[in-house]
Protein backbone atom coordinates (compact mmCIF):
# COMPACT_ATOMS: atom_id res chain seq x y z
CA UNK A 1 0.00 0.00 0.00
CA UNK A 2 1.53 3.25 -0.94
CA UNK A 3 1.85 5.85 1.74
CA UNK A 4 0.95 9.61 2.23
CA UNK A 5 3.82 12.14 2.25
CA UNK A 6 2.57 13.28 5.93
CA UNK A 7 2.30 10.77 8.91
CA UNK A 8 -0.91 11.84 10.13
CA UNK A 9 -4.01 11.23 7.43
CA UNK A 10 -6.03 13.29 5.78
CA UNK A 11 -8.60 15.25 8.56
CA UNK A 12 -12.45 14.78 6.98
CA UNK A 13 -12.48 15.24 3.17
CA UNK A 14 -13.02 18.88 2.48
CA UNK A 15 -9.69 21.44 3.07
CA UNK A 16 -11.43 23.49 5.31
CA UNK A 17 -9.27 26.38 4.88
CA UNK A 18 -9.65 26.46 0.90
CA UNK A 19 -13.06 24.95 1.07
CA UNK A 20 -11.67 22.36 -1.65
CA UNK A 21 -13.37 18.70 -1.71
CA UNK A 22 -10.19 16.47 -1.21
CA UNK A 23 -9.56 13.79 -4.52
CA UNK A 24 -9.59 10.71 -2.64
CA UNK A 25 -8.12 7.43 -3.32
CA UNK A 26 -4.78 8.17 -5.31
CA UNK A 27 -1.33 10.12 -5.35
CA UNK A 28 -0.28 11.38 -8.15
CA UNK A 29 4.07 10.84 -8.87
CA UNK A 30 4.10 12.89 -11.83
CA UNK A 31 3.05 16.00 -14.19
CA UNK A 32 4.13 16.10 -17.46
CA UNK A 33 3.02 19.27 -19.04
CA UNK A 34 2.73 20.26 -22.55
CA UNK A 35 1.80 23.50 -23.00
CA UNK A 36 1.37 26.09 -25.98
CA UNK A 37 0.53 29.74 -24.84
CA UNK A 38 0.14 32.86 -26.82
CA UNK A 39 0.87 35.76 -25.31
CA UNK A 40 -1.31 38.33 -26.98
CA UNK A 41 -4.63 36.65 -26.82
CA UNK A 42 -3.80 35.18 -23.69
CA UNK A 43 -4.36 31.65 -24.98
CA UNK A 44 -3.22 28.35 -23.58
CA UNK A 45 -3.21 25.03 -25.07
CA UNK A 46 -2.49 21.92 -22.68
CA UNK A 47 -1.79 18.06 -22.52
CA UNK A 48 -1.44 17.44 -19.39
CA UNK A 49 0.01 13.85 -18.81
CA UNK A 50 -0.71 12.84 -14.95
CA UNK A 51 1.19 9.43 -13.33
CA UNK A 52 -0.64 8.09 -10.58
CA UNK A 53 -0.88 5.65 -8.26
CA UNK A 54 -4.29 4.16 -6.66
CA UNK A 55 -4.37 3.41 -2.63
CA UNK A 56 -7.75 2.55 -2.81
CA UNK A 57 -9.79 0.58 -6.05
CA UNK A 58 -11.21 3.79 -8.18
CA UNK A 59 -14.08 3.47 -10.17
CA UNK A 60 -13.67 6.99 -10.44
CA UNK A 61 -11.87 9.98 -9.21
CA UNK A 62 -11.35 13.73 -9.07
CA UNK A 63 -9.21 16.59 -10.43
CA UNK A 64 -9.00 19.97 -9.77
CA UNK A 65 -9.25 22.37 -12.99
CA UNK A 66 -11.03 26.02 -12.94
CA UNK A 67 -14.13 25.75 -15.64
CA UNK A 68 -12.77 28.57 -18.31
CA UNK A 69 -10.67 25.91 -19.08
CA UNK A 70 -12.41 23.58 -21.39
CA UNK A 71 -11.55 19.65 -21.31
CA UNK A 72 -11.27 18.26 -24.81
CA UNK A 73 -10.48 14.31 -24.18
CA UNK A 74 -8.76 12.25 -21.64
CA UNK A 75 -7.23 9.10 -22.79
CA UNK A 76 -6.30 6.31 -20.05
CA UNK A 77 -3.60 3.85 -19.76
CA UNK A 78 -3.48 -0.29 -18.31
CA UNK A 79 -6.70 -0.80 -20.45
CA UNK A 80 -9.04 0.79 -18.51
CA UNK A 81 -10.56 3.14 -20.61
CA UNK A 82 -12.27 6.12 -20.09
CA UNK A 83 -16.14 6.15 -20.42
CA UNK A 84 -16.53 9.39 -20.19
CA UNK A 85 -16.06 12.78 -18.02
CA UNK A 86 -17.63 15.70 -16.28
CA UNK A 87 -16.02 19.14 -16.09
CA UNK A 88 -18.24 21.64 -13.42
CA UNK A 89 -17.58 23.54 -10.13
CA UNK A 90 -13.95 23.50 -10.70
CA UNK A 91 -13.82 19.48 -10.73
CA UNK A 92 -13.00 17.38 -13.37
CA UNK A 93 -14.78 13.72 -12.42
CA UNK A 94 -13.46 10.57 -14.52
CA UNK A 95 -15.30 7.55 -15.04
CA UNK A 96 -13.40 4.37 -15.71
CA UNK A 97 -14.92 1.48 -17.58
CA UNK A 98 -13.03 -0.85 -15.38
CA UNK A 99 -11.60 -0.27 -11.94
CA UNK A 100 -8.26 0.82 -11.36
CA UNK A 101 -7.32 -2.21 -8.75
CA UNK A 102 -5.62 -0.76 -5.35
CA UNK A 103 -1.97 -0.19 -6.03
CA UNK A 104 -2.24 0.08 -9.60
CA UNK A 105 0.33 2.79 -11.44
CA UNK A 106 -2.27 4.33 -13.90
CA UNK A 107 -1.33 7.13 -16.78
CA UNK A 108 -4.18 9.14 -17.55
CA UNK A 109 -3.82 12.14 -20.65
CA UNK A 110 -6.18 15.00 -20.44
CA UNK A 111 -6.34 17.86 -23.48
CA UNK A 112 -7.63 20.85 -22.41
CA UNK A 113 -7.59 24.64 -24.19
CA UNK A 114 -8.77 28.21 -22.95
CA UNK A 115 -8.12 31.58 -22.07
CA UNK A 116 -6.16 31.20 -18.44
CA UNK A 117 -7.09 33.84 -15.27
CA UNK A 118 -6.29 33.94 -11.62
CA UNK A 119 -9.67 32.65 -9.25
CA UNK A 120 -11.17 34.66 -6.94
CA UNK A 121 -10.54 33.43 -3.80
CA UNK A 122 -10.57 34.78 -0.14
CA UNK A 123 -7.42 35.77 -0.22
CA UNK A 124 -7.77 37.53 -4.08
CA UNK A 125 -7.16 37.33 -7.16
CA UNK A 126 -4.66 34.06 -7.91
CA UNK A 127 -3.15 31.43 -10.11
CA UNK A 128 -2.38 32.18 -14.02
CA UNK A 129 -2.42 35.84 -14.54
CA UNK A 130 -1.49 38.55 -17.73
CA UNK A 131 1.16 40.73 -17.15
CA UNK A 132 1.74 43.85 -19.53
CA UNK A 133 3.44 41.93 -22.03
CA UNK A 134 4.14 38.22 -20.68
CA UNK A 135 2.57 36.44 -17.77
CA UNK A 136 2.88 35.30 -13.76
CA UNK A 137 1.65 32.63 -12.29
CA UNK A 138 1.44 32.60 -8.50
CA UNK A 139 -0.64 30.05 -7.09
CA UNK A 140 -0.72 29.78 -2.79
CA UNK A 141 -3.08 28.41 -2.12
CA UNK A 142 -5.20 26.72 -4.20
CA UNK A 143 -4.65 28.46 -7.16
CA UNK A 144 -2.63 25.90 -9.86
CA UNK A 145 -6.29 24.18 -11.42
CA UNK A 146 -6.37 27.94 -13.10
CA UNK A 147 -4.08 26.01 -15.45
CA UNK A 148 -3.63 22.77 -15.59
CA UNK A 149 -5.79 19.25 -13.80
CA UNK A 150 -4.23 18.58 -10.37
CA UNK A 151 -4.85 17.40 -6.96
CA UNK A 152 -4.08 20.71 -5.69
CA UNK A 153 -3.69 19.92 -1.56
CA UNK A 154 -0.14 20.76 -0.03
CA UNK A 155 0.68 17.32 1.11
CA UNK A 156 0.44 15.77 -2.18
CA UNK A 157 3.49 16.52 -3.98
CA UNK A 158 5.02 15.33 -7.80
CA UNK A 159 7.60 15.53 -10.14
CA UNK A 160 7.67 18.01 -13.34
CA UNK A 161 8.57 17.83 -16.74
CA UNK A 162 7.21 21.22 -17.76
CA UNK A 163 7.15 21.63 -21.81
CA UNK A 164 6.41 25.59 -22.28
CA UNK A 165 6.11 26.30 -25.99
CA UNK A 166 5.43 30.18 -26.59
CA UNK A 167 6.43 32.83 -29.05
CA UNK A 168 10.39 33.40 -29.72
CA UNK A 169 10.55 36.71 -28.10
CA UNK A 170 9.75 35.91 -24.70
CA UNK A 171 11.64 33.78 -22.32
CA UNK A 172 10.20 31.13 -20.41
CA UNK A 173 11.00 30.37 -16.49
CA UNK A 174 9.47 27.57 -14.70
CA UNK A 175 10.43 25.26 -11.60
CA UNK A 176 13.45 22.41 -11.98
CA UNK A 177 16.36 22.37 -14.08
CA UNK A 178 16.41 23.81 -18.05
CA UNK A 179 16.80 20.68 -20.20
CA UNK A 180 16.91 22.52 -23.47
CA UNK A 181 15.31 25.33 -25.07
CA UNK A 182 14.13 24.45 -29.04
CA UNK A 183 13.79 26.79 -31.60
CA UNK A 184 10.72 26.22 -34.23
CA UNK A 185 9.41 28.61 -37.02
CA UNK A 186 8.28 31.65 -35.03
CA UNK A 187 7.66 30.18 -30.87
CA UNK A 188 10.41 28.59 -28.89
CA UNK A 189 9.86 25.37 -26.26
CA UNK A 190 10.77 25.59 -23.23
CA UNK A 191 11.66 22.21 -21.11
CA UNK A 192 12.12 22.24 -17.21
CA UNK A 193 12.65 19.08 -15.01
CA UNK A 194 12.61 19.19 -11.54
CA UNK A 195 14.34 16.87 -9.55
CA UNK A 196 12.51 16.90 -6.52
CA UNK A 197 9.15 16.31 -5.38
CA UNK A 198 6.39 20.08 -5.64
CA UNK A 199 3.47 21.06 -4.32
CA UNK A 200 1.06 22.25 -7.03
CA UNK A 201 0.69 25.42 -5.65
CA UNK A 202 4.55 26.40 -6.24
CA UNK A 203 4.45 24.99 -9.58
CA UNK A 204 4.96 28.09 -11.99
CA UNK A 205 5.46 29.90 -15.22
CA UNK A 206 6.80 33.19 -15.96
CA UNK A 207 6.42 34.34 -19.74
CA UNK A 208 8.18 37.90 -20.48
CA UNK A 209 10.80 39.43 -21.97
CA UNK A 210 13.74 39.00 -19.80
CA UNK A 211 18.00 39.14 -19.37
CA UNK A 212 19.60 36.87 -17.56
CA UNK A 213 21.37 38.41 -14.86
CA UNK A 214 24.23 36.08 -12.57
CA UNK A 215 24.12 36.88 -9.18
CA UNK A 216 26.25 34.13 -7.67
CA UNK A 217 27.53 30.61 -8.27
CA UNK A 218 23.90 29.27 -7.41
CA UNK A 219 21.99 32.15 -8.07
CA UNK A 220 20.43 34.11 -11.11
CA UNK A 221 17.64 36.51 -11.90
CA UNK A 222 15.67 37.65 -14.89
CA UNK A 223 15.04 41.20 -15.66
CA UNK A 224 13.51 43.14 -17.73
CA UNK A 225 16.45 44.94 -19.37
CA UNK A 226 15.43 48.38 -18.03
CA UNK A 227 16.23 47.35 -14.50
CA UNK A 228 19.23 45.33 -14.80
CA UNK A 229 21.09 48.30 -12.72
CA UNK A 230 18.41 48.53 -10.16
CA UNK A 231 18.21 44.72 -9.97
CA UNK A 232 22.02 44.26 -9.77
CA UNK A 233 21.73 46.50 -6.86
CA UNK A 234 19.10 44.97 -5.07
CA UNK A 235 20.00 41.51 -5.38
CA UNK A 236 23.70 42.47 -4.43
CA UNK A 237 23.73 40.47 -1.50
CA UNK A 238 21.74 37.71 -2.83
CA UNK A 239 24.34 34.46 -2.87
CA UNK A 240 25.45 36.09 0.55
CA UNK A 241 22.22 35.25 2.38
CA UNK A 242 21.61 32.20 0.57
CA UNK A 243 25.53 30.75 1.96
CA UNK A 244 24.28 32.12 5.50
CA UNK A 245 21.23 30.33 5.29
CA UNK A 246 23.42 27.24 4.24
CA UNK A 247 25.31 27.70 7.34
CA UNK A 248 22.61 28.16 9.69
CA UNK A 249 20.10 25.29 8.26
CA UNK A 250 21.57 22.94 6.09
CA UNK A 251 22.71 22.92 2.48
CA UNK A 252 20.48 24.67 -0.12
CA UNK A 253 18.33 22.09 -1.40
CA UNK A 254 17.57 22.47 -5.03
CA UNK A 255 20.18 22.54 -7.80
CA UNK A 256 19.96 26.92 -8.28
CA UNK A 257 17.83 29.17 -6.79
CA UNK A 258 16.25 32.08 -9.51
CA UNK A 259 14.60 35.09 -9.44
CA UNK A 260 12.43 36.83 -11.98
CA UNK A 261 12.06 40.59 -11.72
CA UNK A 262 8.28 41.17 -13.39
CA UNK A 263 8.11 44.45 -15.51
CA UNK A 264 4.97 45.13 -13.85
CA UNK A 265 4.85 46.61 -10.37
CA UNK A 266 3.23 43.81 -8.14
CA UNK A 267 1.64 44.10 -4.53
CA UNK A 268 4.02 41.51 -2.97
CA UNK A 269 7.06 39.30 -3.37
CA UNK A 270 5.91 35.68 -4.16
CA UNK A 271 8.00 32.31 -3.73
CA UNK A 272 7.87 29.27 -6.53
CA UNK A 273 10.08 26.13 -5.95
CA UNK A 274 13.54 26.95 -6.59
CA UNK A 275 12.07 30.86 -7.80
CA UNK A 276 11.00 34.07 -6.56
CA UNK A 277 9.26 36.99 -8.10
CA UNK A 278 9.23 40.47 -7.40
CA UNK A 279 7.57 43.57 -8.91
CA UNK A 280 9.66 45.94 -10.97
CA UNK A 281 8.66 48.20 -8.15
CA UNK A 282 10.55 46.21 -5.14
CA UNK A 283 13.91 47.15 -7.27
CA UNK A 284 13.26 50.82 -7.64
CA UNK A 285 13.64 51.40 -3.81
CA UNK A 286 17.20 51.44 -2.91
CA UNK A 287 17.31 48.74 0.51
CA UNK A 288 13.42 49.17 0.84
CA UNK A 289 12.97 45.36 0.12
CA UNK A 290 16.04 43.94 1.47
CA UNK A 291 14.16 41.90 4.56
CA UNK A 292 11.76 39.95 1.94
CA UNK A 293 14.70 39.54 -0.76
CA UNK A 294 15.68 37.06 2.49
CA UNK A 295 12.20 36.35 3.25
CA UNK A 296 11.31 35.02 -0.33
CA UNK A 297 14.87 32.64 -0.18
CA UNK A 298 14.38 30.64 3.14
CA UNK A 299 11.24 29.84 1.86
CA UNK A 300 13.19 27.35 -0.22
CA UNK A 301 14.07 25.41 3.19
CA UNK A 302 10.98 26.22 4.72
CA UNK A 303 8.00 25.56 2.54
CA UNK A 304 9.08 24.33 -0.47
CA UNK A 305 11.64 21.54 0.56
CA UNK A 306 9.81 21.19 3.95
CA UNK A 307 5.95 21.68 2.42
CA UNK A 308 3.01 21.78 4.37
CA UNK A 309 1.08 19.08 5.40
CA UNK A 310 -2.19 20.94 5.72
CA UNK A 311 -2.53 25.25 5.55
CA UNK A 312 -3.26 25.69 9.79
CA UNK A 313 0.59 24.95 10.07
CA UNK A 314 0.93 27.96 7.76
CA UNK A 315 3.14 29.27 10.65
CA UNK A 316 6.11 27.05 10.31
CA UNK A 317 6.86 28.65 6.79
CA UNK A 318 6.04 31.88 7.69
CA UNK A 319 7.48 31.67 11.21
CA UNK A 320 10.59 30.53 9.74
CA UNK A 321 11.03 32.70 6.71
CA UNK A 322 10.09 36.19 9.05
CA UNK A 323 12.75 34.95 11.74
CA UNK A 324 15.32 34.51 8.77
CA UNK A 325 14.89 38.15 7.55
CA UNK A 326 16.25 39.29 11.43
CA UNK A 327 18.76 36.93 11.19
CA UNK A 328 20.16 38.25 8.23
CA UNK A 329 19.49 41.76 9.60
CA UNK A 330 21.95 40.12 12.19
CA UNK A 331 24.31 38.86 10.38
CA UNK A 332 24.36 42.78 8.38
CA UNK A 333 25.15 44.23 12.39
CA UNK A 334 21.67 44.62 13.81
CA UNK A 335 21.06 43.28 17.26
CA UNK A 336 18.55 40.81 16.80
CA UNK A 337 16.96 41.69 19.98
CA UNK A 338 16.28 45.12 18.17
CA UNK A 339 13.72 43.30 15.55
CA UNK A 340 12.47 41.41 18.13
CA UNK A 341 11.48 44.39 20.63
CA UNK A 342 10.42 46.51 17.79
CA UNK A 343 7.97 43.47 16.56
CA UNK A 344 6.51 42.60 19.70
CA UNK A 345 5.29 46.26 20.15
CA UNK A 346 3.58 45.79 16.87
CA UNK A 347 1.86 42.91 18.26
CA UNK A 348 1.05 44.60 21.75
CA UNK A 349 -0.88 47.35 19.82
CA UNK A 350 -3.09 45.00 17.46
CA UNK A 351 -6.22 42.51 18.71
CA UNK A 352 -5.38 39.73 20.39
CA UNK A 353 -7.44 37.35 18.28
CA UNK A 354 -5.62 34.84 16.74
CA UNK A 355 -4.48 31.32 17.32
CA UNK A 356 -1.28 30.97 15.30
CA UNK A 357 -1.57 27.10 15.77
CA UNK A 358 -4.54 27.20 13.48
CA UNK A 359 -5.42 30.96 12.50
CA UNK A 360 -8.42 29.91 9.88
CA UNK A 361 -8.47 31.02 6.42
CA UNK A 362 -9.23 34.87 6.62
CA UNK A 363 -6.21 35.28 8.85
CA UNK A 364 -3.92 32.66 7.43
CA UNK A 365 -1.50 35.27 6.03
CA UNK A 366 -2.14 37.82 8.71
CA UNK A 367 1.27 39.66 9.52
CA UNK A 368 0.58 38.46 13.37
CA UNK A 369 0.63 34.77 11.91
CA UNK A 370 4.21 35.58 10.49
CA UNK A 371 5.87 38.14 13.56
CA UNK A 372 4.45 35.52 15.98
CA UNK A 373 5.66 32.61 14.44
CA UNK A 374 8.82 34.01 14.34
CA UNK A 375 8.64 35.48 18.13
CA UNK A 376 8.02 31.66 18.84
CA UNK A 377 11.50 30.70 17.26
CA UNK A 378 13.65 33.41 18.72
CA UNK A 379 11.66 32.27 22.25
CA UNK A 380 12.51 28.97 21.71
CA UNK A 381 16.09 29.92 21.03
CA UNK A 382 16.56 31.69 23.87
CA UNK A 383 14.94 28.90 26.15
CA UNK A 384 17.70 26.33 24.72
CA UNK A 385 20.72 28.49 23.58
CA UNK A 386 22.21 29.29 20.26
CA UNK A 387 23.68 25.78 19.70
CA UNK A 388 21.00 23.29 21.11
CA UNK A 389 18.48 25.76 18.46
CA UNK A 390 20.73 25.27 15.25
CA UNK A 391 21.06 21.76 15.87
CA UNK A 392 17.55 20.99 16.52
CA UNK A 393 16.61 23.13 13.21
CA UNK A 394 18.78 21.92 10.90
CA UNK A 395 17.42 18.15 11.99
CA UNK A 396 14.41 19.54 11.60
CA UNK A 397 15.09 20.68 7.72
CA UNK A 398 17.22 17.32 7.39
CA UNK A 399 14.47 15.24 8.49
CA UNK A 400 11.68 16.52 7.03
CA UNK A 401 13.80 17.36 3.30
CA UNK A 402 11.92 17.32 0.30
CA UNK A 403 8.77 15.92 2.18
CA UNK A 404 6.20 17.76 4.26
CA UNK A 405 5.83 18.63 7.88
CA UNK A 406 3.47 19.13 10.79
CA UNK A 407 4.63 20.92 13.83
CA UNK A 408 5.23 17.02 15.46
CA UNK A 409 8.54 16.86 13.66
CA UNK A 410 9.42 20.16 14.86
CA UNK A 411 8.90 19.14 18.25
CA UNK A 412 10.45 15.81 17.85
CA UNK A 413 13.65 17.17 17.00
CA UNK A 414 13.41 20.68 20.03
CA UNK A 415 12.93 17.29 22.31
CA UNK A 416 16.44 15.81 21.61
CA UNK A 417 18.01 19.23 22.73
CA UNK A 418 15.37 20.78 25.78
CA UNK A 419 13.30 19.69 28.10
CA UNK A 420 10.30 18.72 27.13
CA UNK A 421 7.89 20.72 29.43
CA UNK A 422 9.58 24.04 29.02
CA UNK A 423 9.50 23.77 25.34
CA UNK A 424 5.94 22.58 25.51
CA UNK A 425 5.21 25.53 27.41
CA UNK A 426 6.86 27.97 25.02
CA UNK A 427 4.79 26.63 22.15
CA UNK A 428 1.70 26.72 24.37
CA UNK A 429 2.21 30.35 25.07
CA UNK A 430 2.76 31.87 21.60
CA UNK A 431 1.29 29.68 19.31
CA UNK A 432 -1.98 27.76 21.39
CA UNK A 433 -3.13 30.97 23.10
CA UNK A 434 -4.35 34.27 21.61
CA UNK A 435 -3.04 36.66 24.83
CA UNK A 436 0.79 37.55 23.47
CA UNK A 437 2.91 36.08 26.18
CA UNK A 438 6.55 38.52 28.02
CA UNK A 439 8.92 39.23 25.65
CA UNK A 440 11.62 36.67 25.28
CA UNK A 441 14.43 38.03 27.24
Amino acid sequence: MTLRLRSTPVPGTRDTYTGVDFNMGFHIRHYDLDLTYRVAPNRLEGTATVLAVAWRELSEMTLDLVSNMTVRRITGSRGMGVIKFKHTAAKLRIFFAQPVPVDADFQLVIHYAGNPRPRRTTWGDIGWEELTDGSIVASQPNGAPSWFPCDDTPDEKATYDLRITADSPYTVICNGDLVEPKRGGSMTTWHYRTLHPMATYLATVQVGDYTRLKLGSRCDAWVPADLLPDARRELTHQQDMLELFETLFGPYPFPRYTVVVTEDDLEIPLEAQGISIFGANHMREMGVWERLIAHELAHQWFGNSLGLAQWNDIWLNEGFACYCEWLWAENRGVPIADNVRVHYAELANKPEDILVADPGPRDMFDDRVYKRGALTLHALRVLLGDDAFYTAARAYVTAGQHGVVEPMDLRRELYAVGDKAEIDEVLRAWLERMELPELPA
